[in-house]
């Protein structure tokens, strides 16, 4: 059976060399690229696909929220989430969001082919490097990571953070400017922060943005 992928990658030569890279292996099929969260999000629903590879620090929406939000709307679809270091709130919030696979960028392509396999076999993968403080994180917190905020807020918060302005955070979700400030407005209201700084500090500390 041919594993249906779709690579979210932000960086065009990082994706097109991994995509080029991933049709050289037996029973898997490149069927789609995607730079952002939310273009991850609209080709998945377009193409359907066995598998979406995607990197945890995505622009526009993040590789956490993202998996959550395909998880809602393809569940039936398993995540690979790729990273270059081991940032732990991620980590632990893209698995806890669904994630069926965690790999690391040095591990190579040969590594996404074992998670893939693994995820053939029901099983989830995770990378060597991080397996053993991966589990042990996920027992300590269980599922807390998750949260005051809604998925929209967490949109938004991440947007904010990575410098967007009301107008261009309402254009990349598609609302009024006036919707952002809403929500933008129970944010704050949520985790008592009033200032755009303190939220940025907010969002990276809890794995919302890597941005600093």
């Amino acid at each position: 059976m041919t594993q249906r992928t779709l690579v979210a990658l932000a960086r065009r030569v990082c994706r097109q060399g991994l995509c080029q890279m991933l049709d050289t292996i037996p029973g898997v099929s490149v069927v789609g690229e995607a730079d952002d969260g939310h273009m991850a999000l609209a080709r998945a629903r377009e193409l359907r696909p066995d598998i979406t590879i995607l990197e945890i620090n995505l622009p526009s929406l993040n590789g956490v929220e993202t998996t959550r939000q395909l998880m809602a709307e393809c569940p039936e679809m398993a995540v690979v989430a790729v990273s270059t270091a081991t940032d732990w709130p991620l980590v632990t919030g893209v698995l806890e969001a669904g994630a069926r696979a965690f790999v690391l960028t040095d591990g190579g392509v040969s590594e996404i082919e074992e998670a893939i396999r693994a995820i053939g076999n029901g099983h989830v993968y995770l990378s060597p490097a991080v397996e053993d403080r991966v589990v042990t994180t996920l027992d300590r917190n269980g599922r807390a990571s998750a949260g005051i905020l809604t998925p929209r807020e967490r949109e938004v918060l991440q947007l904010l953070a990575e410098g967007k302005s009301t107008r261009q955070a309402a254009e990349i979700l598609c609302v009024s400017a006036k919707t952002i400030e809403t929500h933008r407005m129970h944010v704050m209201r949520k985790l008592n922060i009033h200032n755009i700084a303190e939220l940025t500090k907010y969002a990276i500390r809890n794995g919302i943005t890597t941005v600093g």
